[in-house]
């Protein structure tokens, strides 16, 4: 039979509006904490338990509903915090589970660590910083890196573009199948198809579809969840007349290892 949790409840003291009156078995009256709650967290409306938010009585939520921190309300008469109302929901998992569970692709970490700080709950303060690592032991990260590099002339002024090549190199096979067979427009540009690799190259008087491709080839890669995690440049001089420059980007996702 499931424990009903009572708050003690003094002439004077403030008591959840939500919570149910009822006498206990030795006379004083309290209320009991399984009665719905709605908080107004941000703007975003969450539904739970006293029970749940008094989960960890040392939080900022165990002394706001335990009667030891002061409320305020919403003009519907929810309870209001000034907070971050979407990353509430991973706070009040929380309190619901003691586990932290994140999306793959969650990037808000340090945002999260100032709400579980503003909220002092000490177990999520401690799993956020832990450091081992937040996600299953089954997954890995799919690295795909994107380069441009660019043959110019020192001799033209303004400095004309004598070649440019455009190279994508990942294990993702299903990308690799994606760009050749979305990408056809460029075909004849298409001169490398490795097992793990896919080129194109431009003449001087292409550097305007290199760009072209390569704005199509970023938004590509990130609608199939890829992030750009760094960029680089790097300039080298080949010959006297030529200097090539290279613009590296590197895009990753997280992915779940299959067996075999």
């Amino acid at each position: 039979m499931p424990c009903k949790v009572l708050v003690r409840h003094f002439p004077g003291t403030w008591a959840p509006r939500d919570a149910a009156l009822e006498q206990m078995d030795n006379g004083d009256w309290g209320y009991m904490m399984t009665d719905p709650v709605t908080l107004n967290v941000g703007g975003h409306l969450y539904t739970t338990s006293l029970t749940t938010l008094t989960r960890y009585p040392d939080s900022m939520l165990g002394a706001m509903f335990g009667g030891d921190f002061p409320t305020a309300r919403d003009p519907q008469g929810n309870y209001f915090i000034d907070r971050d109302g979407p990353l509430f929901r991973y706070v009040l998992n929380f309190l619901r589970t003691s586990e932290l569970t994140l999306p793959l692709d969650f990037k808000e970490f340090d945002l999260l660590r100032k709400e579980a700080d503003f909220y002092q709950i000490e177990p999520l303060i401690q799993c956020l910083n832990d450091p081992k690592p937040l996600y299953p032991m089954d997954t890995f990260e799919e690295v795909v890196e994107l380069s441009s590099t660019r043959k110019l002339s020192k001799y033209s002024n303004p400095v004309a573009v004598i070649i440019t090549q455009l190279t994508i190199t990942t294990k993702v096979h299903s990308l690799l199948e994606g760009i050749s067979n979305y990408f056809t427009k460029w075909n004849k540009h298409m001169m490398d198809t490795r097992d793990c690799q896919v080129s194109f190259t431009f003449g001087p008087c292409d550097y305007h579809q290199e760009v072209s491709l390569r704005v199509h080839l970023m938004e590509y890669i990130t609608k199939q969840g890829f992030t750009i995690r760094n960029t680089r440049v790097h300039h080298m001089s080949e010959r006297a007349n030529e200097n090539t420059v290279e613009h590296n980007w590197t895009f990753c996702r997280l992915a779940r290892k299959t067996d075999d």
